[in-house]
This record gives C-alpha cells, sequence and structure tokens, in this order.
C-alpha cells in the first residue's frame, strides 16, 4: 500500500511537472508477472477500471506489456498506449527512455559541464525495455556502457544491439562511473547506496529511487552528487500518450518536442536548486505543489463562474 501511495503521488507531480492535463493516480495488480498474469486477469483488471468511469485511465508500466493492454482493453476503454485505433500512441517506452536520454544529457551539462556523452560512462542498472532503450541512445551517443540486471534475457537483448560490460547488481551503483542510471525498481539510493556512489550524476527511468524521499535527498546533495528527480525524468512515457485521452491526434514532431522539454525542466530545477542551496527533489517537489494548487484553484473559478 506505501508502494503505490507513493506512485501516485508521483504521477500526480509528474504530470504537473510536465504541464499535463491530468491528475495522477496508480495501480498495483500484487501477483507474479512470471507466473500468475494472465488474459483473464488483466481482463478482470480491466472491468474494475471501466467502474470508475474514466476518473482514473491505466497504461503499461513495469510487469506489463502492450499486449497486456490489449487484453485490459477487451473491457475497458480507460485504457492508454494501444498499438492500434483511431488515437492510439503505441508502446510508451521509446518516449520514456528518450526522454531519460535527454535528461541525462542536461544533467551532465550543468554537473559535468561537458555538452557530449562522448567517452563518459554510464551505469545502468535494469535494462528491461526502458533500460535497453536508453542505452541505445546513450551508445550512440559514444558513452561506454556497465549494466546489469537480474533477467539474463534483458542482458543478451541489450548486448545484441551493441556493446556493453555486464557487472554485478548488487554492486553497480559503487561502480566508477559518471553518471549512475537507475532503470530497475525503486528505493535504490538509500543510506547504504548513497555513500558508495562514485557517479557525480544519478539520472534514471526507476520511480521513487529514493528510499527516504528527505533524507536521501539531502544526503545526495552533501556529497555533491546531482539527483535528477525522477517522476520528472521519467516522464516521456505519459506524455506520449496525454492525447489518446483526450482522443487527440498528435504528430510525432509535436510528440517529440514535449517530451525533449524534459530536459528544459530538469534544467531548471538544477539551477533553482543551486540558488537555494536546496536539494534538487525538493525544489521539484515545491514546483509540483505549486502547479497543483495553482490547478486548483483554477478549477474552482471556473466552477463558480459556470454556477
Amino acid at each position: 500500500i506505501f508502494d503505490v501511495l507513493r506512485l501516485s503521488r508521483g504521477m500526480s507531480y509528474k504530470n504537473a511537472m510536465a504541464g499535463l492535463r491530468l491528475g495522477g493516480g496508480k495501480s498495483v495488480i500484487i501477483a507474479d508477472p512470471e507466473h500468475d498474469k494472465t488474459p483473464e486477469l488483466l481482463r478482470r483488471f480491466g472491468e474494475y477500471i471501466q467502474r470508475l468511469g474514466g476518473t482514473y485511465y491505466t497504461a503499461e508500466d513495469v510487469g506489463t506489456s502492450p499486449q497486456d493492454m490489449n487484453w485490459i482493453h477487451e473491457a475497458t476503454e480507460y485504457v492508454v498506449g494501444l498499438e492500434e485505433g483511431p488515437y492510439a500512441t503505441g508502446d510508451p517506452s521509446p518516449h520514456t527512455a528518450k526522454g531519460v536520454f535527454f535528461g541525462i544529457q542536461a544533467a551532465v551539462r550543468h554537473r559535468l559541464k561537458k555538452d557530449s556523452l562522448e567517452g563518459l560512462t554510464v551505469a545502468i542498472q535494469g535494462v528491461g525495455h526502458v533500460g535497453r532503450l536508453l542505452a541505445g541512445h546513450l551508445r550512440k551517443a559514444g558513452a561506454k556502457l556497465l549494466i546489469a540486471d537480474i533477467n539474463r534475457e534483458h542482458l543478451e537483448a541489450t548486448l545484441a544491439e551493441g556493446p556493453a560490460e555486464v557487472v554485478d547488481p548488487a554492486r553497480i551503483h559503487a561502480l566508477d562511473a559518471d553518471v549512475f542510471s537507475p532503470c530497475a525498481l525503486g528505493g535504490i539510493l538509500n543510506a547504504k547506496t548513497i555513500p558508495e556512489l562514485k557517479a557525480k550524476v544519478v539520472a534514471g527511468a526507476a520511480n521513487n529511487q529514493l528510499d527516504n524521499e528527505h533524507e536521501d535527498d539531502w544526503a545526495l546533495m552533501r556529497r555533491g552528487i546531482l539527483y535528477a528527480p525522477d517522476y520528472v525524468i521519467n516522464a516521456g512515457g505519459i506524455i506520449s500518450v496525454e492525447s489518446e485521452v483526450y482522443r487527440e491526434k498528435l504528430d510525432e514532431e509535436a510528440r517529440a518536442a514535449k517530451v525533449a522539454h524534459i530536459a528544459d525542466t530538469l534544467t531548471e530545477i538544477f539551477e533553482t536548486a543551486e540558488r537555494q542551496g536546496e536539494p534538487t527533489g525538493h525544489v521539484a517537489n515545491q514546483i509540483a505543489e505549486r502547479r497543483i494548487a495553482e490547478a486548483r484553484k483554477r478549477k474552482r473559478e471556473d466552477a463558480s463562474v459556470a454556477a
């Protein structure tokens, strides 16, 4: 319950920071995706989503796939990231990966004062769908890759696309690297791992990267490590599907421009945090909360005018 509450709050902040016309929510199916996930289970989940009447839309995330969304769609209209249909936006993972790539570039410019990733070492923890695609962007930009994943198939798929060094998943955070990119599950930045970090930039796709949001945020700042707030850098996926929620057609150029804006948002956070002497996660939260408060005020005013 605690995890899904943090995830739902993160979605609210993510959508606010991305300037989207969406609130935030999250759902978790407590089951083993390798053994318990079936078309029938997903259809039943879709039936529940349908009963919410459009107050909540679901989309692909950890443990699910585009095909899973198709099965859910058999029971509900409130699902996005579909591969077919007049407003279908497809798999959001490529957009998430591209947004993280842009975010890494922004963080490297700010902390390492480099305009290129050429020759830098990036340690990617988790090379599932998003992590593998991110590896491709980084490789093309000239970065050296260290990769780790508990799933051998993920490693093999990533290695099939180009060179990378496979390392121990339990120690990847502590290796010599310029950038540490958490792209697996949350809680990786904690009282044990933060003192072991050698990278000066932490920027990845995972949700809830900070185990203790307040203490770990400050611990990273005290160590001189630039942290790209997770819900800002990994917003490419939700940005890509917003048009599907509103039944709008958005061309790829416009979608790509919205995802690229993640870098500008992060740069604003980095500069504000530096100016105020506060950690980046705290600053991002302040901005998100202000935007949410402003949106609520506008909604109340609109309701008052309508009445």
